[in-house]
């Protein structure tokens, strides 16, 4: 089991109360001078101790960044074009939650970071995906399709063991949710679909749209744009929709240049 940031806390909690304990143990068995004595030394192991808890904290912190690197570069193992795609749609998702942030003060930092964890591991399923499909030079068969549909579940069923992932397995799971319901895997519809993943589920689909595959080229941004408009209130949730639009729009000539040049599959 991997430790977290919140494996972290909780360890501290357990910490301090065991030196309270300590403390309260070795003060009952004390008066006079002694005691005196005993809540001087307490005092100044005090910093001491809170520095230990620090840094285990920060030690926890970085494993749990750790493991979600190497989940980001098994991704580049398995398929290169996955990684850069991954990586790009992190960066959206977050400039996404930060502008319906200003209207929802539901969105905690926290609630942040798992959406950029899901963006960023959104595919990890796809290593559960034969090579021959998840690279075929062109269309997918039904019954490829089907497997291949497989890998959100997958990616959930990897990233719910990892303490403090709960959230963000979720948002994998069903990244591939339509608005009206006709998604999968469990065909949620509105506002039963995680807002983390109706988030990804933007993100992706337009990135997907912009770079070249095997079989087939980009859309040009503009078209992309489109699509995702029509879209709006069937595949995607509107709201986030015309959000990632703005985004898009404002910046139109660095979206361009990131996405003109890949070639994914």
């Amino acid at each position: 089991m991997v430790p977290t940031a919140q494996t972290g806390t909780a360890c501290a909690r357990r910490i301090r109360r065991a030196a309270s304990t300590i403390a309260a143990s070795r003060g009952s068995q004390r008066s006079g001078p002694a005691l005196l004595e005993a809540s001087s030394n307490t005092q100044a192991a005090a910093p001491q101790a809170a520095l230990r808890v620090k840094r285990l904290e920060e030690r926890l912190a970085a494993q749990h960044t750790a493991v979600i690197c190497a989940f980001n570069q098994l991704l580049d193992l398995k398929d290169l074009g996955t990684g850069l795609h991954s990586t790009r749609l992190a960066e959206w998702a977050v400039r996404v939650a930060g502008h319906l942030a200003q209207q929802d003060e539901a969105l905690e930092e926290e609630w942040r970071r798992d959406l950029e964890v899901a963006a960023l591991l959104h595919d990890i399923g796809k290593i559960g995906v034969p090579d021959h499909i998840l690279n075929k030079d062109g269309p997918l068969t039904p019954e490829e399709r089907a497997i291949i549909q497989k890998h959100s579940e997958y990616g959930w069923t990897i990233l719910r063991n990892f303490p403090g992932m709960e959230r963000t397995s979720l948002f994998v799971l069903h990244h591939h949710e339509n608005y009206d319901g006709t998604g999968y895997p469990a065909r949620l519809a509105e506002e039963e679909i995680p807002l983390g993943a109706r988030i990804v589920a933007v993100v992706d689909s337009f990135d997907a749209m912009v770079s070249n595959r095997p079989y087939r080229a980009g859309l040009p941004v503009q078209e992309a744009m489109r699509r995702v408009e029509a879209a709006a209130g069937t595949q995607f949730d509107p709201r986030v929709a015309q959000c990632f639009l703005a985004i898009v729009q404002s910046e139109l000539a660095e979206v361009q240049a990131a996405t003109a040049p890949l070639d994914m599959r």
